[in-house]
């Protein structure tokens, strides 16, 4: 536990240290941009091919092939899911959170992108198009669709609940669910699984102590998150055992429902001049 006050006294500068001004790590003036109206134009005249269906307390994957859509659709009731993203023909290139909260924030919303993992760090997808984007931050701080949390696992339940075993965890959804779309046995899926983007949860941190916290998501059946797949995807979306994560984060007795998740075509040449990007130019060299 932090102690209740801190064991060092203040030095005689400490209001001037803490007054100098904050400045945001990576400026994104320089970062290549979506043509975002190249992407509102296209999706006008989206056509549905696919879809999958988390069902409460579990996982669904899904493909989308590069320059098509996706929906993550709430129905029957509030509920928010933990979504992983790899590219379909490579799984050791997948969603990398933290570098996408260290260029966008700590939440997503339109027009933001959710980068890959090293040393590939490219878009795997545009986000297009957001129900929620009203929301914005509230008066304690949170919003929705983090990139904070990592997702709820039974090691830190275990860890938690002195010995507890639970298995509907998002992650061991996602390990079941991606173990079964590319037949890998359990701990082979394992080390794919990855830190997630959490659909639909409101999030942010406490303003005295730092913490993470969650509170009732506002989503609603009718809300949806869209996406538009820079690189062939393979998905992985878990039904969150939390539900709207208004009280519990990892149970059985929170109200659960499913997400639909809708993969749309976009007609043909609608998106004209559109290449879906290459992997990171850096020489990896490393210095040496």
């Amino acid at each position: 536990m932090k102690p209740a006050h801190p064991e060092t006294a203040a030095p005689t500068d400490a209001d001037a240290r803490k007054s100098i001004k904050p400045v945001v790590c990576y400026p994104p003036d320089t970062l290549p941009t979506p043509d975002m109206a190249l992407y509102r134009a296209a999706r006008t005249g989206l056509t549905p091919v696919s879809e999958a269906v988390a069902a409460p307390r579990e996982a669904a994957t899904f493909h989308v092939p590069a320059g098509h859509f996706f929906r993550i659709h709430s129905v029957d009731g509030p509920q928010v899911g933990d979504l992983n993203l790899w590219n379909a023909n490579d799984l050791t290139e997948r969603f990398y959170s933290g570098k996408t909260r260290a260029l966008h924030g700590t939440h997503l919303s339109t027009g933001d992108r959710m980068w890959s993992s090293f040393p590939h760090l490219r878009p795997m997808a545009t986000i297009t198009h957001d129900t929620l984007d009203w929301y914005g931050f509230d008066s304690f701080g949170g919003s929705v669709h983090d990139v904070i949390g990592t997702r709820c696992d039974p090691y830190t339940h275990c860890l938690l609940s002195d010995g507890g075993q639970y298995h509907h965890c998002c992650h061991s959804n996602l390990i079941r669910a991606l173990a079964q779309q590319t037949g890998l046995s359990l701990r082979e899926a394992e080390p794919f699984v990855h830190d997630v983007l959490n659909v639909f949860m409101c999030t942010g941190f406490t303003r005295d102590t730092g913490q993470y916290f969650m509170k009732a998501s506002p989503v609603r059946p009718g809300d949806y998150l869209e996406f538009f797949a820079e690189i062939d995807l393979l998905g992985a979306l878990s039904a969150c055992p939390g539900g709207d994560c208004s009280a519990e984060h990892s149970s059985d007795a929170a109200a659960c429902y499913p997400l639909r998740v809708e993969v749309l075509r976009p007609a043909d040449g609608s998106l004209d001049g559109w290449d879906s990007p290459a992997v990171n130019t850096y020489d990896r060299s490393h210095g040496a």
